[in-house]
């Protein structure tokens, strides 16, 4: 069985390993010049830079696919756990110091509000009963409604339809302690304010597992999934953008049966897996007459996650007092995230995500610096930003408030530094709308009511990554490779059985 696999993202890699196990004939075609979609690694002046995700949780995802192949996971790439998970910085100078140590947990949680001590403690026994639910569907394929009826009851009893914030807010009392333990939706590309209280179940998911980092960076263990893939035999193209999935009636459907790249060639397949954005996969890649549900219309009335911009940067310098993760919340928490997803408007102030990974791994670094990047979520393209004249000005002020307030002298301390906008996630990355996790984490685009991993319209593909089926965020993918390689196995053992 030829499978053909569309990206190189973690969705697809993971789908790509498991159907080679299978003893599946897999191609990856990849659009860029190395692997990993938004795991893309910039080097530049010494330094390296991970392009986008940079956590690792649910480590046994990963180390499932070298099981799979009979190999170790530290035989081709190290990981290691952080402490702390993050450092969430508040302008009124206090820092609460996230890591999985239930005992200093609480006792910050002490620190900033003893009466929210109890709070937690009740919200963390329903993070666990959330997380056993949700775990048990995030490797779940959801194809038919009879799918979504089975697990109806226990998501109206978990009362699925608040938000993580409102979960949050109806234990914890102390508005800094209520940004600590609801920001994980941004992580998804979710509003917190809007984002199902199913992804309460990350902060119980950390609590248990921990945080973990490649060493040598998330690239690092690209290159040990696709070192793994190709030890296997599976092969690889890259510079290989597709400009068309091909599809072709098969009675009263239709059947994927390869792809045209954009240099006019195409290659045959029984099977085609699609790891690209799934709304600009399935309005630009296929013909709208096979397109019966999801059509242009359905595709763009659906919501999309925020867009980001983001600063790779080296300094000459290394600021020890800065964690691998720091999370540093701006003036304003809810009216800030309104701003970005529901009036696409982009504000004037700012929370961002400060990556530091060179506090784990100097080697990422000249000796004697420090490798950076500061993420801020922005509205998606919906807010008619024009990034040509804004980027420079936004790019100013972040770097002026970093250096005010956390990084003293930074920038006359900078020496290679580069920026991505939301025309780089539309151009580069094929996201709709510029957006940075494709579809937005709300309860009525999650499971059966999310973009399904087996296309409704066109047998024989598949879609992994973000947009589909769990969603985004490092296990959300991985998990989505799960679901589409059995997903193929038990389709090819009923057609041969």
């Amino acid at each position: 069985m030829k499978t053909i696999v569309i990206g190189s993202g973690f969705g697809g890699l993971t789908a790509a390993i498991r159907l080679q196990a299978k003893g599946y004939n897999v191609h990856i075609v990849e659009k860029r010049d190395k692997p990993g979609g938004r795991a893309y690694v910039y080097e530049q002046d010494g330094f390296v830079f991970d392009g986008g995700p940079t956590i690792i949780t649910a480590p046994w995802l990963i180390h499932e696919l070298f099981e799979l192949a009979g190999k170790r996971t530290e035989d081709y790439v190290e990981i290691v756990p952080i402490d702390p998970f993050y450092n969430v910085r508040f302008e009124d100078g206090t820092v609460f110091r996230y890591n999985g140590k239930r005992d200093e947990v609480i006792e910050q949680i002490r620190s900033f509000n003893p009466a929210d001590v109890k709070g937690y403690e009740r919200f963390y026994e329903k993070t666990a009963a959330i997380f056993k639910a949700g775990f048990d569907l995030i490797d779940q394929p959801f194809t038919h409604l009879t799918d979504m009826a089975k697990v109806l009851p226990e998501l109206i009893r978990l009362r699925s339809d608040r938000s993580v914030a409102a979960f949050v807010n109806s234990h914890i009392k102390d508005h800094r302690l209520r940004q600590v333990f609801s920001f994980h939706p941004l992580l998804v590309g979710g509003n917190p304010f809007q984002t199902t209280s199913i992804y309460a179940l990350i902060h119980k998911l950390e609590q248990e597992w921990g945080v973990w980092f490649a060493m040598g960076g998330m690239g690092a263990l690209v290159k040990g999934l696709t070192t793994l893939f190709t030890d296997m035999g599976g092969t690889i193209s890259y510079g290989a953008e597709v400009d068309e999935i091909l599809v072709h009636p098969d009675g009263a459907t239709a059947r994927a049966h390869g792809v045209r790249l954009r240099d006019g060639s195409t290659l045959e397949a029984d099977t085609v897996v699609c790891n690209g954005d799934v709304a600009q996969a399935y309005l630009d890649l296929i013909k709208a007459p096979y397109r019966k549900h999801n059509t242009n219309e359905h595709i763009e009335k659906m919501r999309y996650s925020m867009s980001l911009f983001v600063i790779y940067f080296g300094t000459n310098r290394k600021y020890e007092n800065i964690a691998h993760h720091e999370i540093l919340m701006g003036p304003r928490y809810k009216e800030l995230v309104e701003d970005i997803f529901t009036k696409k408007h982009l504000a004037d102030d700012f929370s961002l995500y400060l990556h530091r990974p060179t506090a784990t791994d100097p080697s990422l670094a000249p000796e004697g610096c420090d490798s950076w990047y500061v993420l801020s979520p922005v509205p998606h393209l919906d807010s008619g930003t024009d990034w040509s004249t804004m980027a420079k000005t936004y790019r100013d002020r972040i770097m002026q408030y970093l250096e005010d307030r956390y990084l003293p002298d930074l920038q006359r301390h900078i020496v290679t530094e580069h920026y991505i906008d939301p025309i780089h996630f539309r151009d580069e990355l094929n996201s709709f709308k510029g957006s940075a996790f494709s579809v937005e984490p709300i309860l009525t685009q999650s499971a059966w009511w999310r973009p399904h991993n087996k296309s409704e319209d066109v047998e024989g593909l598949f879609f992994v990554g973000a947009g589909t089926h769990p969603g985004a965020g490092l296990p959300g993918v991985m998990s989505s490779g799960k679901i589409a390689a059995r997903m193929i196995a038990a389709e090819h053992a009923e057609s041969v059985g």
